[in-house]
């Protein structure tokens, strides 16, 4: 509220509205599939001694149709994690934008989006 009173709220383009909605987005969705891969909650007791576990992020910037937007994508340490919603290599995002911006121009707000 405060940058709305102030400056403007930007949109598009870096540290706009639009690609903060969209980074928090692709970042929930990514760490969701690691969560379904490794097969348990991160801080699960469940996961201790499983052989595979979390090993941070790699950041990669994708050019959507709101300019590029930087996402941390999780890893795994046996590497064997690859990402549906992001493919490894893939550096232009299509479609996804489009649905965020039609569920905000409907009415939902950004908690529910998330």
């Amino acid at each position: 509220l405060a940058q709305v009173k102030g400056d403007g709220l930007r949109l598009t383009g870096p540290g706009g509205f639009l690609s903060e909605l969209v980074k928090a987005v692709l970042e929930r969705g990514l760490r969701a599939e690691l969560r379904d891969h490794l097969g348990y909650a991160k801080h699960d007791p469940a996961g201790k001694g499983s052989g595979n576990s979390r090993n941070g992020s790699t950041a990669k910037t994708v050019q959507t149709e709101i300019g590029p937007v930087e996402v941390k994508v999780p890893r795994d340490r046996a590497g064997t994690f690859t990402p549906m919603l992001l493919p490894k290599n893939a550096r232009r995002l299509g479609g996804l934008s489009d649905v965020v911006i039609s569920l905000y121009a409907g009415g939902m707000t950004v908690r529910d989006i998330a």
